[in-house]
């Protein structure tokens, strides 16, 4: 087959990817085979890296459809040509605007995906011998999914192990700060003093502080770095206690430290001890009100929305403060059908900050609630009942948020 550049109809001018894509055509070898989907699925993955959007890739998609085989084979010239108008394109891609689906055409050009043959007058039709073979085809050549399959594939795979690699990173991340958490907790139990732990916890929070709600992959393997060394040191601390106390404890020390384990704030986050908890359970019974300090000061935000992420989906600006929490709680509220009334009293019986708590919660769980309302009147009598507690309810939402964390499902 004789191969030349071939231009665009009208004003459209000829762009240097427009020419290497039909370079690489021109030197790829007759004979070799792709499937058209496995080659659409490593598009798809690295879209981003080609500068393609969602409705580009979408356009690509429709685009095979009219290719009748499932296999594109270099050097079957006009067979790989598809021709179909703007107008069954746009509907076969989900009916999109003519305006978007112009842009997204030229951007697969662009990304040197597809090659167009434009007519003279530049529209989309086939010219065929007397025996039904092709003689002429003008519309979207798909050659150079064919002849950049390799580079295509590698690009996926790139990106494939780079969101393998950073949910590894974010899971390690995840393991490092529970367990530097667990282990002040223990070290202040051991020592005996609620305060004795402090200088630990602002160390802690000066290394988790430092991360963005999206880090990076290097952001995050340098904070796991300084947590799995702090978390060192925090293990020889304790073992080194626990030698003390094995050799020079008495039954009166036991004693003393376990009337003294439960501090009544904890500013370690995301994964605070359920003793934590438990001592803000019971400072919220006793007054039978809860005052939005406590609530705070024992549960961090970070905690809060690490247990409940959903509850940002529906926030103007994020969720930043406690008082975002607030007013995104009482626009879910409607959302969830319960009555102002049901939120008056949750307010007046919980406080604001813990009703808010309890109404991510319940958005967290929405799908297994029949009716959030009446949970929540439930949750609010359980409260008055001084049998109703914020922490079991996060950490029961941080397990099954765990339970269902499964690198192995992203390398499918």
């Amino acid at each position: 087959m004789n191969h030349h550049i071939t231009t665009p109809f009208g004003r459209r001018t000829l762009t240097a990817a427009q020419i290497q894509a039909q370079a690489n055509v021109a030197a790829c070898p007759d004979g070799v085979t792709v499937h058209k989907w496995t080659v659409f699925r490593n598009v798809a993955a690295a879209r981003r890296l080609l500068g393609l959007n969602d409705r580009a890739v979408a356009v690509l998609d429709a685009l095979l459809t009219f290719h009748p085989e499932t296999v594109l084979r270099s050097g079957e010239g006009t067979d790989l040509v598809v021709y179909p108008s703007n107008a069954v394109l746009a509907l076969r891609a989900h009916g999109i605007a003519e305006a978007t689906l112009r842009r997204a055409l030229a951007a697969l050009v662009e990304a040197g995906l597809v090659i167009r043959r434009d007519s003279p007058n530049g529209k989309r039709y086939v010219r065929r011998y007397q025996g039904g073979a092709v003689a002429q085809a003008f519309g979207f050549d798909l050659s150079p999914l064919v002849s950049r399959s390799s580079e295509l594939a590698e690009l996926a795979d790139q990106v494939r192990a780079e969101a393998l690699a950073l949910r590894v990173s974010r899971e390690r991340v995840s393991l490092l700060r529970r367990d530097c958490v667990k282990l002040i907790v223990a070290l202040e139990e051991a020592e005996g003093a609620p305060g004795a732990a402090e200088p630990l916890r602002t160390r802690y929070a000066g290394i988790v502080t430092d991360l963005p709600r999206k880090p990076l992959r290097v952001e995050l393997d340098r904070a796991a770095e300084a947590l799995a060394a702090f978390a060192g040191e925090l293990t020889i601390l304790l073992v080194a206690h626990q030698n003390t106390d094995d050799s020079a404890g008495t039954p009166d020390q036991d004693d003393r430290h376990i009337q003294n384990s439960n501090p009544e704030t904890q500013e370690c986050e995301p994964a605070t001890g359920l003793r934590q908890k438990e001592a803000a359970a019971g400072h919220e019974g006793r007054g039978g009100q809860a005052e939005s300090l406590p609530t705070r000061g024992v549960y961090p935000l970070g905690l809060v929305i690490d247990a409940c992420p959903d509850i940002i989906d529906y926030a103007r600006d994020g969720v930043r403060s406690w008082r975002d929490l607030a007013e995104t709680a009482n626009l879910v509220r409607s959302l969830l059908g319960i009555s102002p009334d049901a939120w008056r009293e949750a307010r007046e019986v919980m406080g604001e900050d813990a009703a808010a708590v309890t109404l991510a919660a319940i958005l967290q769980r929405a799908e297994h609630i029949k009716s959030p309302g009446g949970y929540l009147r439930s949750l609010v009598e359980r409260k008055r009942a001084g049998r109703f507690s914020l922490g079991p309810m996060l950490q029961a939402l941080h397990r099954a948020k765990l339970a269902v964390a499964d690198p192995r499902k992203l390398i499918q």
